[in-house]
């Protein structure tokens, strides 16, 4: 009898086992799915406690908030007003965050949008955009006491170490920078100037300084000449050639981006100068992975504009309003995601992330995620993947 009982418990047993393991791959391939599909960072850039705030996105591109956690650091609580405040690395296992009010920066591990904190270290005076290629991490400095450049190196943990005597001045004391970002080889680094000491030659311009195998910029930078009014942000394409977004001292439905070809010793050259658009107020662009759109958000005008690049590489407009969000929402940054398919816009305003699925220069909204962040008060950088 016991025996009889205890082969009945065995084969109970085993149906249990049989028929759990299907359940738990399925969970398994869901946490994988959930992974794969990406995720979004937004940052609150308060004073008393800087967070990031974290969104799972969806295989079809939408995005639900999931939490949020503590840089350990501080922001300014007004708008960083510069691209590039939050940085993943190329392989998404690391996210890279400025606190502006403390003078350093955050480092977390990324797991879907899922942050676990790594690091938080000194970065200078005020740093309010970063760019990272290889393991090379440079940060810019927005000071006016000390406007500038200083870097770091990577570790494979996703960990930074300065680089001794990296710090490198902007070409005037006095400018006021937009965005530090490497070139796509590592050797140029270029940094906007939305305004600058106008007794210089040019009066609007874009730095341009080369980095050595050494890791450090070149002493001085080249002043290149910006062909638009207030230079604001910028974006690489793959093959060297870039667009600048112009914004024209926010005057109305003046707004434009310029193209340009550079050189590895930091020159650059016009290819189509201020293209306009019809908006106000143009500060933040991104290009899509293959090279052929570039989208602009205009602060003034709560748009977005799309601009394709013809075979010639001849830059268009596609349509000046491609999404509107609203006069008040005051839409800031913007990101891709991984395969370009999907657009995030963080909206300082109404402090929310609208999404939208890409399809050549149009955009069709997914919808708007709201709660976590300040409202019109100063929420800055995004990153996706």
């Amino acid at each position: 009898m016991q025996r009889r009982f205890s082969a009945v418990a065995a084969s109970l047993l085993m149906l249990v086992v049989i028929f759990s393991a299907p359940s738990a791959g399925k969970a398994e391939e869901a946490g994988s799915a959930e992974s794969a599909a990406g995720a979004a960072f937004a940052m609150t850039n308060a004073t008393a406690d800087n967070r990031i705030v974290t969104y799972r996105r969806a295989a079809n591109g939408e995005l639900t908030r999931a939490s949020s956690i503590s840089t350990r650091g501080r922001g300014i609580g007004v708008d960083l007003d510069t691209q590039g405040g939050l940085e993943l690395s190329a392989d998404h296992r690391y996210l890279y965050a400025v606190n502006a009010g403390s003078d350093d920066l955050t480092v977390f591990s990324v797991n879907g949008p899922n942050l676990r904190f790594l690091q938080k270290v000194p970065a200078g005076d005020q740093p309010n955009s970063l760019t990272i290629h290889g393991n090379l991490l440079y940060v810019l400095n927005g000071s006016v006491a000390g406007n500038g450049i200083r870097g770091f190196r990577v570790a494979d943990d996703g960990k930074l170490t300065p680089i001794a005597n990296s710090f490198r001045l902007l070409s005037s004391p006095i400018a006021v920078p937009g965005e530090v970002q490497f070139s796509p080889d590592g050797r140029v680094l270029l940094i906007t100037h939305k305004t600058t000491n106008v007794m210089l030659k040019p009066a609007n311009a874009i730095d341009a300084f080369t980095v050595g195998r050494d890791g450090l910029a070149s002493a001085t930078p080249k002043r290149n000449a910006s062909f638009g009014l207030r230079p604001f942000s910028l974006a690489y394409r793959a093959d060297g050639s870039l667009v600048v977004a112009e914004a024209f001292n926010a005057a109305p439905k003046a707004s434009a981006v310029s193209s340009y070809r550079s050189t590895a010793g930091g020159r650059i050259r016009v290819v189509d100068g201020s293209v306009p658009n019809g908006q106000t107020d143009a500060c933040w662009v991104v290009i899509t992975g293959d090279g052929r759109y570039a989208f602009v958000a205009n602060f003034g005008s709560g748009t977005i504009s799309s601009y394709r690049f013809n075979a010639d590489e001849d830059l268009r407009l596609v349509n000046g309003a491609a999404a509107s969000t609203g006069a008040m929402s005051q839409p800031v940054d913007l990101a891709l995601s991984s395969d370009s398919k999907y657009l995030y816009l963080l909206l300082r305003g109404t402090g929310a992330v609208a999404s939208y699925r890409i399809d050549g220069g149009t955009l069709h909204p997914l919808g708007v995620v709201t709660g976590g962040l300040p409202v019109a008060d100063g929420a800055s950088g995004l990153a996706s993947y």
